[in-house]
């Protein structure tokens, strides 16, 4: 069992006991640090606001480096007041964030998760090294 992996989700409060929950139980990790922007998936995929990619990538690099994280999580989920979009833009803006961050951890696994309207957490897309995973978790 590694002991972090990395979550980067909207500072929505109804996604964070989901998306720890799920990740603990998926990919069995005892602790998820936890890096939350309002619509953070926009914010990497856009890379227009400098400071502010900077400020996550610092802290991505916190829980790779000191904590050695093994996974980066990126979601988007329903009703997001940070980034108002349908899901399918928030997906692909996810992808293009798993692709900003994979140029930078190449060792690292990266996943993409959906939050949807009941609130439950689905991977949609994976870049993963042959990681055992646990049961899906809702």
């Amino acid at each position: 069992m590694d002991e972090f992996c990395t979550s980067i989700h909207c500072m929505d409060g109804r996604i964070q006991e989901p998306v720890i929950r799920f990740l603990k139980a998926r990919y069995q990790v005892k602790y998820v640090d936890v890096i939350t922007e309002p619509g953070p998936c926009r914010i990497l995929a856009e890379n227009r606001d400098k400071e502010l990619v900077k400020s996550i990538v610092e802290r991505i690099n916190i829980s790779v480096m000191k904590h050695k994280s093994q996974l980066i999580a990126v979601s988007g989920h329903h009703d997001c007041a940070g980034n108002p979009c349908d899901a399918d833009t928030q997906k692909n803006q996810i992808k293009k964030s798993i692709d900003f961050c994979r140029d930078l951890y190449p060792n690292i696994d990266m996943i993409g998760l959906w939050i949807d309207n009941n609130w439950e957490v689905t991977v949609f897309a994976e870049d993963v090294q042959a990681r055992p995973a646990g049961p899906d978790i809702k």
